[in-house]
């Protein structure tokens, strides 16, 4: 397990100057978007406009904060409105989207996963989460705070975990809510064939 705070990711602007993204993690370490497995971010969106396109990739997307997103890929038949915080949408990261603003700037958080080789489930949680229960994943505080043991774990901070082919069990503590508002994302990354 390795502990991680979004305040201690340096941003990247992305190329088009419509944005900004913290990678969270990767896999394998130091993948280039070309030959990652598996990938976990945050991306600022500041300003409308093209989505790029991932052939071979499957990814899923949640708002965070702000007033969301409106996603059009007329080929792939994606008319999608993200605009409700925490509801994950699945897409082919083949398709060509067209990304507009439904007001200021927004963050969403995103995965993506190499099709045939990764798959996730991105959950939602208020209660006791179990993380460590698939080879790789993480889980992200989203509102208030959780405690693990004696570790406390507040919004905007998570655990990593991925699976060294050890073969070693791990049975880490769950992590429990400090009050009925508190929730995470918990995304659960699995390998083709195992």
């Amino acid at each position: 397990m390795h502990r991680f705070d979004l305040n201690e990711i340096a941003a990247r602007p992305w190329k088009n100057g419509g944005g900004s993204t913290r990678e969270i993690a990767c896999w394998p370490p130091g993948a280039d978007m070309d030959s990652f497995g598996w990938r976990v971010s945050i991306a600022t969106v500041a300003k409308a406009g093209p989505f790029s396109a991932f052939p071979g990739i499957d990814r899923q997307i949640m708002l965070l904060d702000g007033n969301g997103l409106q996603l059009v890929g007329a080929a792939a038949g994606i008319d999608h409105t993200l605009q409700q915080r925490w509801q994950p949408f699945a897409f082919s990261g083949d398709a060509a989207l067209e990304c507009s603003m439904l007001g200021g700037i927004c963050t969403d958080f995103n995965v993506m996963t190499r099709r045939g080789q990764w798959s996730a489930e991105v959950l939602i949680q208020g209660t006791e989460a179990l993380p460590g229960h698939s080879a790789a994943g993480l889980c992200m505080v989203l509102q208030g705070s959780f405690l693990q043991d004696d570790a406390l774990l507040c919004t905007g901070q998570g655990l990593l975990w991925w699976d060294m082919g050890d073969d070693q069990i791990r049975s880490p503590a769950p992590l429990l809510p400090r009050d009925a508002d508190s929730r995470l994302v918990l995304v659960n990354l699995r390998q083709a064939g195992r």
